[in-house]
């Protein structure tokens, strides 16, 4: 770590006490950009890094609401509103426990990059609350949606902040936000993205993130003369993302053997496939937040509390959450000859994991690059919104597909132009901020 990381990170450290995910998602991003900084002293001068770790905005508000009993429960909700240089604020909502500032600051940071990266004009926001929607019932989601957006309107907007899904946040939810947004407002906009195919959302759009993660890594195998088709890949999680993933993966001639779930992980060696990609919307459906139930359907093996990445593969593709893949896990898939990660979640290898992945030189690439086609995609929606038209399913695949290629393509010549050849790593990083960079140097010290 240089120097001028080092006095980085104890500002950061100093700003945002206990923040410990903000922190990581920096210190990846200033490590890479110590290459930019020496070529460009312009941007230190600039303190460009140092405006960019410094949310524009960031709204914190209480969420009340009454349960189908007639409790009153409160909960907090969060906009971060990182970066609007390249254009309005664009990022999910995330309803989970877990929520909290660090969380959110760290997923604001890092779409800033991946916005950047699919060279749409969107800036970077993230938002959401500790709610639950597991467990509740439909008039429960519905009350606290839009007890949620009477306080989140007054903030966003088709050209100020363009909120999208997240986790805990699905077509239901997002309805129930928009018409309470249309309500407040009196207006009908392209203010959310993930809306009902029938009132302005996009084809594919659920699936969006995980076809755009499968495409990125079909990229990274051709580098080395290789592809998807026989290959057979890990993939964590249940939900949008590795619903996304297996189905192209399967299309592509792939054959997906493991998801997971907070209570464990399937292995299924005869692969995720037909019937059984449905039976993954049944799952997320049922509310019960697990995977054992895949097992008992399909007679496969369950092994409770554990990961997929024991498992010997040659591709894995983190679709689940943050930090989901440590440096033991990163080191088992090494051993056993995993050649390419694509990371379909937001950060879901830790720093040390993939310093081992680097080190091992087998191909990864971070989830602000492959991650990008679900953002990617709510961006072809906004654009379909302001044009009132729709595009037909192929459009909207063959758009995100060349999206994701120039991806790639940025990754790989950046990284190559700043003299680490395959780090994908700093690729993404670099790419994502010499857009964001020059767009706040243009604008003046905003």
């Amino acid at each position: 770590m240089s120097e001028y990381v080092e006095k980085l990170m104890n500002e950061v450290r100093a700003k945002n006490p206990g923040e410990q995910e903000f922190y990581q998602a920096v210190q990846e991003v200033a490590e890479s950009l110590d290459l930019v900084l020496e070529r460009h002293p312009e941007y230190r001068a600039a303190k460009i890094l140092e405006r960019m770790v410094e949310p524009e905005r960031v709204v914190i508000f209480r969420v009340p609401w009454l349960d189908d009993q007639g409790e009153v429960h409160i909960n907090r909700g969060f906009r971060i509103q990182m970066n609007s240089a390249i254009g309005p604020y664009k990022g999910g909502l995330r309803f989970h426990p877990s929520v909290n500032l660090s969380i959110l600051k760290f997923l604001a940071f890092e779409q800033v990059f991946k916005n950047s990266l699919t060279s749409l004009p969107m800036g970077g926001g993230k938002g959401g609350s500790d709610f639950d929607p597991k467990g509740k019932s439909e008039n429960e989601v519905m009350r606290f949606c839009q007890s949620f957006m009477t306080e989140l309107f007054r903030h966003i907007g088709p050209d100020i902040d363009v909120p999208a899904g997240d986790i805990g946040v699905g077509g239901r939810e997002i309805g129930y936000l928009f018409g309470q947004y249309k309500r407040l407002t009196r207006e009908f906009s392209g203010v959310l993205t993930g809306k009902g195919l029938n009132w302005g959302g996009s084809l594919i759009r659920p699936e969006a993130t995980g076809y755009g993660a499968v495409y990125f890594a079909e990229e990274m195998l051709k580098t080395r003369g290789q592809t998807i088709e026989g290959r057979v890949v890990a993939v964590s999680g249940f939900g949008n993302v590795a619903w996304g993933a297996v189905q192209k993966i399967n299309q592509l001639g792939g054959k997906v053997v493991t998801l997971s779930g907070p209570d464990g992980f399937i292995y299924d060696k005869d692969g995720v496939k037909g019937e059984k990609i449905d039976y993954m919307l049944e799952m997320r459906a049922s509310a019960k937040d697990q995977v054992q139930d895949y097992a008992k359907k399909f007679k496969v093996d369950f092994f409770p509390g554990k990961n997929p990445w024991g498992i010997k593969v040659d591709v894995a593709m983190p679709c689940a959450i943050q930090n989901e893949l440590d440096e033991n896990d990163a080191q088992e898939l090494v051993n056993n000859g995993c050649i390419c990660v694509c990371e379909g979640a937001n950060m879901p290898t830790t720093l040390r994991g993939v310093k081992i992945f680097q080190q091992a030189g087998i191909l990864f690439s971070p989830g602000k690059a492959s991650n990008a086609g679900g953002v990617a995609t709510s961006g072809l929606e906004m654009s379909q919104n302001s044009m009132r038209l729709p595009w037909p399913k192929e459009e909207v695949d063959r758009r995100l597909q060349e999206i994701m290629k120039n991806i790639h393509q940025t990754c790989v010549e950046t990284a190559e132009r700043f003299g680490t050849p395959g780090n994908y790593v700093n690729g993404a990083n670099i790419g994502g901020f010499l857009k964001v960079a020059n767009a706040m140097m243009d604008q003046g010290l905003v």
